[in-house]
């Protein structure tokens, strides 16, 4: 599969969206459902479905490695420029 960058479709989804429909993928393929060409697809899909996820996932993670505790103990968070 050559490099491509994550479907617009895609982008838009939620980290807990996209999660579910690559889930669906995993257990439709499991199951060896479909013909070969439509598992062909799902299969790409599912790749990009990942990649969102876990550009999502680092994004949270740069957030949480922002938040600092001020001199009175409160939790502070430095914005960050997620896109």
């Amino acid at each position: 599969m050559a490099e491509a960058s994550i479907p617009k479709d895609i982008k838009g989804m939620s980290f807990e969206a996209a999660l579910e429909e690559l889930q669906q993928i995993v257990a439709r393929l499991e199951k060896g459902e479909g013909k070969l060409d439509e598992a062909i697809g799902a299969y790409e899909r599912g790749v990009f479905l990942k990649r969102h996820c876990e550009a999502k996932l680092s994004q949270a993670k740069q957030q949480i490695d922002k938040i600092s505790l001020s001199p009175g103990g409160e939790a502070q968070a430095e914005p960050i420029d997620i896109d």
